[in-house]
Order: C-alpha cells, then sequence, then structure tokens
C-alpha cells in the first residue's frame, strides 16, 4: 500500500481589492540580512505549521490572528492566520518598536482579514 505524501503548508500574501500586497512590500523594504531572517522563520512555519510555538509564534488575544516573531535586533512582526487548504495568510507585518504592540497594528491586520473574508466568503 502507497501513502500519498502529506501536503506541506504554503504562505500566501494577503491581497488588497486593488491588488496590492502590502506585506510583500514590507519584506521587500527590509535589509538584506532582515529579508533572511524572514525567510528562515517562514521556512520553519511551513515546516512546524500549526504546532510551531513560542518563541516564533503568539496568539493574539482577542483575535483570529497569530504573530510571527521574527527574532533579532529588528523586531519584526508578522500577523497570520491559518486558511483552508494548509495556508498560512500573511496580513500585516511591521517592525515592533516598543515592548507592548500598538493597537494601530492590530486593527490594521484585523481589517484586512475582514475584508479577505468578505471577498472569499470565508
Amino acid at each position: 500500500m502507497t501513502e500519498a505524501p502529506i501536503k506541506k503548508w504554503t504562505i500566501v500574501y494577503y491581497e488588497g481589492p486593488n491588488n496590492d500586497t502590502p506585506i510583500y512590500d514590507f519584506i521587500e523594504k527590509l535589509s538584506p540580512i532582515a529579508q533572511s531572517k524572514v525567510s528562515n522563520t517562514f521556512d520553519l512555519l511551513t515546516e512546524f505549521n500549526i504546532r510551531l510555538g513560542p518563541p516564533h509564534v503568539k496568539k493574539l488575544t482577542g483575535t483570529d490572528c497569530w504573530e510571527l516573531r521574527i527574532l533579532g535586533g529588528d523586531s519584526i512582526r508578522i500577523f497570520y492566520v491559518a486558511i483552508f487548504g494548509k495556508k498560512f495568510l500573511l496580513l500585516h507585518g511591521f517592525i515592533k518598536k516598543k515592548q507592548k504592540t500598538n493597537k494601530k497594528e492590530i486593527k490594521t491586520a484585523t481589517k484586512r482579514l475582514k475584508e479577505y473574508k468578505s471577498r472569499v466568503k470565508a
């Protein structure tokens, strides 16, 4: 009996109603070293998927979102959700400057998620 290959999780960038990709644009503006760290953390996320835990991910209280924490000097954060089809939808990215995450950043991610769901009827 042959087993079917296990489908690996994939990463999808949020696309706005005007086909803009703000999370992709955010990553593109980072330094090459920071981009490399982001890429390595994405590899961890796709390999360990929903089993990836601290210090790399943290649930955002009161939302459906999770925070992907890119460790190092920059304190890069990317908010995401798991969606149908073994995919992670990246919603919003920013460089964390204070101990507590700014509510504006969380609001941006939740607004994008709501907009995404309204388009795909998820």
